[in-house]
């Protein structure tokens, strides 16, 4: 059976934060032993035992399964920052909604739309990609204090709720306006990108490419200094 609006959204939201997960294993931005393996898609994947950094991640893809459910969504940014806050690589997650579905047909299978057992080999695919990724970015320079960050894209008529949130619930996390280099708008013209897979489900389609920043194939320490944020980017902190 064909998948229903909910559950292609459900299911590239659930791709995503497993996704996140194996960007951060793999590309070592906190140490191997913080990771615990698991089976994801039939495949073996990495999750992260923190905590705190769980707790961020899902709050993120919660944040980001409803947006997608509202068709906001342009793009997904993983942002890769050495200790300097400069990026380095982007993992750039591009959506786009194929079709509008009333609120009450949502949960009816989408007239011929992908299943899910071959959704879930796209996504392995995808993982598979990931995982290997090394071979076609090598690996990072050794950052006792990288970070990473999760930015959204929008629509250009779209905004992401700004604000305080209720100090008891903090899911999703709060918002800011994200710093421009970080966003794909700001990312100059002499960057590397690779495109890693695509999949089209005919209900929201997917594809997955990696930008390596200038500074990162340069080796410079830190860009110039930005002050404007890109008005349709933002940026989810993450925890201490």
């Amino acid at each position: 059976m064909s998948l229903s609006f909910n559950q292609a959204v459900n299911g590239m939201a659930e791709f995503i934060e497993v996704a996140i997960h194996t960007i951060l294993y793999v590309r070592q931005i906190y140490p191997p032993d913080l990771f615990v393996r698991r089976k994801k898609y039939d495949m073996p994947v990495f999750q992260s035992r923190h905590p705190a950094l769980n707790e961020y991640i899902s709050g993120a893809v919660k944040a980001i399964a409803d947006e997608l459910a509202s068709g906001n969504i342009q793009k997904v940014v993983v942002v890769i920052k050495d200790k300097d806050q400069v990026a380095l690589e982007r993992f750039i997650f591009s959506v786009q909604n194929m079709i509008e579905v009333e609120a009450y047909n949502r949960d009816v299978s989408v007239q011929e739309g992908m299943t899910s057992a071959t959704l879930s080999r796209y996504f392995r695919a995808f993982l598979v990609k990931l995982s290997m990724i090394e071979s076609q970015l090598g690996p990072l320079e050794p950052q006792d204090d990288a970070s990473f960050a999760i930015l959204l894209e929008l629509l250009d008529d779209k905004e992401v709720p700004i604000g305080p949130q209720d100090e008891m619930n903090q899911d999703p996390p709060p918002w800011v306006p994200a710093d421009e280099q970080y966003t794909t708008s700001g990312t100059p013209d002499d960057v590397q990108l690779h495109l890693l897979r695509v999949v089209e489900t005919g209900i929201v389609n997917l594809s997955l490419a990696v930008q390596e920043s200038e500074e990162k194939l340069q080796g410079l320490k830190k860009p110039p200094k930005k002050s404007d944020s890109d008005q349709n980017g933002k940026e989810s902190n993450v925890p201490a």
